[in-house]
């Protein structure tokens, strides 16, 4: 039995909410693994035309472009360094040129270290590159977007930075990370005052992932210790999947289902907490980590 009501629709007890991104354009940074390419392939299903960038795995982008087309959406594929203000430039350029008007960018591309280094034995070096790639990289990318919505009118826009719960509550011997995931929530915030100067109900907004099963961190993942430790500060005794945050992503950039949520950090980290909820015996690490089942 099929159900209609407005926004709502029900397939045979399976309610579905629609999100109204179809045919809008979403830039989607890093979009080559991880939260990115679940966010495109999310992205794609509801009907929108998603803009890949990647600056290294070409051919896992030129993949993604093909899934997506298969999708029956309109995709772009773009290489560009996001901390080279040309190259950012130019690839914005680009987009207007094949679809004008941006509806919402998700500024996901970053490093994160992975060498455990304090802060008297890390380079200077280090901390500028972390702090390019994480940081300056979204100054660009967000500028242009907003040079974007300004020259195309409308009173939607949705931007959505991606954060991470070391910007949150720290993280020990990657402070170049942590400084460059906390920035993002002042920069964050000033945006949402900025945007709404442009497009009347435009958002800016935060996802703050914990530890998720993707490339960057899938290396540390292996360490049964280090996954105890995690999971003995977390309700929800898992790790996150890639597409457990690119959900909430998608909800942040639908003008439907979050026409009034901004300004917000939504930390989605599995209830972890600064304190242990767990003793070590109370933890499986061979029991955390959920796989896809489709």
């Amino acid at each position: 039995m099929n159900l209609y009501n407005n926004n709502l629709i029900i397939l045979d007890d399976l309610l579905i909410m629609e999100t109204e991104l179809k045919n809008k354009t979403i830039v989607v940074t890093g979009a080559a693994g991880g939260i990115g390419m679940a966010t495109a392939k999310i992205l794609a299903k509801e009907g929108a035309n998603v803009v890949i960038h990647y600056r290294t795995g070409k051919t896992k982008a030129l993949q993604l472009h093909g899934e997506l087309v298969n999708m029956g959406t309109d995709p772009m594929h773009y290489s560009a360094d996001l901390g080279n203000e040309d190259e950012v430039v130019s690839m914005f350029s680009a987009i207007k040129k094949k679809y004008g008007r941006i509806d919402g960018l998700v500024n996901n591309a970053g490093i994160w270290p992975e060498k455990d280094t304090p802060i008297y034995d890390m380079e200077f070096s280090q901390w500028n590159k972390t702090i390019n790639v994480n940081l300056s990289s979204i100054f660009l990318s967000t500028r242009e977007f907003l040079r974007n919505i300004q020259e195309f009118k409308d009173d939607f826009a949705s931007v959505v930075f991606v954060g991470s719960t070391a910007g949150v509550y720290g993280e020990a011997g990657h402070i170049d990370y942590s400084a460059s995931k906390a920035a993002i929530h002042g920069f964050m915030l000033s945006i949402k005052n900025e945007i709404v100067k442009l497009a009347r109900f435009g958002r800016s907004n935060i996802v703050s992932p914990g530890w998720t099963m993707t490339p960057m961190a899938v290396d540390g993942l292996k360490d049964k210790a280090s996954v105890t430790r995690v999971i003995q500060t977390t309700a929800l005794r898992k790790i996150a999947r890639a597409e457990d945050i690119a959900n909430t992503i998608v909800m942040l950039l639908s003008d439907k289902l979050s026409a009034h949520t901004t300004g917000q950090n939504i930390v989605l980290a599995g209830g972890m907490e600064g304190r242990l909820l767990y003793e070590k015996n109370e933890v499986d690490p061979d029991r955390v980590i959920i796989y896809n089942t489709d």
